[in-house]
């Protein structure tokens, strides 16, 4: 519904938008906190709070409130505005898993880093990506 310059949305529509918005928000703490090399636990430590509460933030099982969102752009270096970007409020809400894959690419990104030879690094790297786009799969 639209009334002067403001649009207005249903409730139900609201639901679904919201519902969006928590998931990619969730997707992109998860993204921002393993391009760091954090682990879950270390993020949930420097807020305070359990790995299982950031779990549920980034499967958008738990919503975020403006405060935590803040305080979590602060620990991850980053502005709030970083958790919007590249939203699509019309791409299809899918499911992120609980576990252990992403401690897998922590490490990897870790034993990596620890790389120092750049034409090495170049090297796997691109082993790395002709084998995903060999076995291929999502995720």
């Amino acid at each position: 519904m639209h009334r002067g310059s403001c649009f207005f949305v249903g409730p139900s529509d609201m639901g679904e938008l919201g519902k969006r918005v928590d998931s990619h928000v969730g997707r992109q703490i998860r993204k921002r906190r393993n391009l760091l090399g954090l682990t879950q636990e270390e993020l949930a430590e420097a807020l305070g709070i359990s790995y299982q509460q950031i779990q549920k933030y980034e499967t958008s099982a738990n919503r975020i409130s403006a405060g935590r969102l803040y305080e979590i752009a602060q620990k991850l270096g980053t502005t709030i505005g970083y958790f919007f970007e590249e939203l699509d409020e019309t791409r299809h809400i899918g499911t992120l898993e609980h576990g252990g894959k992403a401690r897998t690419a922590v490490d990897l990104v870790r034993n990596f880093d620890r790389i120092k030879d750049s034409d090495l690094r170049t090297t796997l790297s691109a082993l790395v990506r002709e084998i995903a786009d060999r076995v291929g799969g999502t995720g």
